[in-house]
């Protein structure tokens, strides 16, 4: 088993988490952007550099993801593509997309797209809080543990 870390837009707090799972778990962790990261050196961390672009990193992971694989993701549509490989997806909050539920989150996600471009303010996500990075670690956790 592998984690995929879409890290173009994952929060540094979280990427310190999960560089910390790497090494006391020895799970093989790949941060895929396209611009450089800076991570601590591990022979269990390793990050792969891909071309500028829409969705260039998820293709990636997409490709070399396998069956029973973590992705760590925001993007619903990536995460549900993980799922379709037999992978599994985290969100940054703490959240597991599954077979269950990403039906629905892709849903809501296409309807808020439809209200942005009606010109209609939907507002963002608010910041990641204390709560979300403990339950990210904690659901982190639980996985890994399984």
């Amino acid at each position: 088993m592998k984690i995929w870390v879409d890290a173009d837009a994952c929060p540094v707090v979280l990427k310190d988490i999960l560089c910390r799972a790497a090494e006391r778990t020895g799970v093989f962790v790949t941060f895929v952007a396209n611009q450089f990261i800076r991570l601590p050196p591990s022979r269990y961390i390793k990050f792969i550099q891909v071309g500028r672009g829409v969705d260039i990193a998820d293709n990636e992971i997409v490709l070399r993801l396998g069956a029973g694989d973590l992705v760590i993701t925001g993007d619903i549509p990536l995460a549900a593509e993980a799922i379709k490989k037999g992978g599994y997806a985290l969100n940054h909050r703490g959240e597991m997309y599954t077979a269950n539920n990403i039906r629905e989150c892709l849903n809501m996600r296409d309807f808020m797209d439809t209200l942005r471009s009606s010109g209609i303010e939907t507002g963002g996500l608010s910041a990641l809080s204390q709560s979300d990075r403990q339950s990210f670690a904690n659901e982190l956790d639980k996985f890994l543990s399984k």
